[in-house]
């Protein structure tokens, strides 16, 4: 069996990489999101249109990049981010700038997500394997609308990509936080493609992972 590691022990891997001096965390960025561009293209080889929708923290740099890499590759693209540009991590503010210097950055609302209807390809690059707590208020509507609740999961499947795990995924048990009171909505979306890196996560197997998670492409970023 493909060995697993947790997200602790994937934190564990990329900060004794950066503390040995092998390589900087903006390197590992880089690596992370131009892995996922690149599965992007193969999976979707017609597509030319994609919404990146970034989080406030890493998971949301990577997004930063994936954004940049499609749009070096001459797609459309569109970001929307949710959280403080101020409170973004280093290497995820870098990558939010580099991206600011290329095109807009707008406002993660449903109403945002819900305009995107014409594009090929979304992903999701708003929480990975940080989220332990159910999402809430307005990224809960947003994680509930690309689950297919108060829309069309056959619709929006298709095009869904996860960078790491799905957003509202936890990484290590494959269950979804806090799920129960919206049995039929889940706060998370349901990916036709998910690209992780260096090894799969527990939860990209188990529970309820391998439903929400479609194929999944582990890339290496030379831990």
């Amino acid at each position: 069996m493909t060995e697993l590691v947790t997200a602790e022990e994937m934190r564990a891997l990329e900060r004794a990489a950066m503390d040995s001096g092998r390589v900087t965390g903006l390197e590992l960025m880089e690596r992370a999101g131009r892995g996922v561009a690149e599965a992007i293209r193969a999976h979707w080889p017609d597509a030319r249109r994609a919404v990146v929708l970034c989080g406030p923290g890493n998971n949301g740099g990577d997004g930063f990049v994936v954004a940049r890499h499609l749009s070096d590759a001459g797609w459309q693209v569109d970001v929307l981010f949710h959280g403080d540009v101020r409170r973004l991590p280093p290497d995820a503010l870098a990558n939010h700038d580099r991206w600011a210097a290329m095109g807009a950055v707008e406002p993660l609302t449903l109403r945002a997500v819900k305009r995107t209807g014409a594009a090929d390809v979304l992903v999701d690059a708003i929480f990975g394997i940080g989220l332990s707590r159910r999402a809430s208020g307005e990224l809960e509507r947003v994680l509930c609308h690309l689950a297919g609740y108060g829309g069309d999961r056959a619709f929006l499947q298709p095009k869904l990509v996860a960078v790491d795990v799905p957003s509202g995924l936890d990484a290590d048990s494959g269950e979804i936080p806090g799920k129960g009171a919206l049995e039929w909505a889940p706060p998370c979306p349901f990916c036709a493609l998910t690209v992780t890196f260096h090894r799969a996560k527990p939860g990209h197997c188990r529970a309820e992972g391998p439903e929400h998670c479609g194929k999944l492409i582990v890339k290496d970023i030379g831990l």
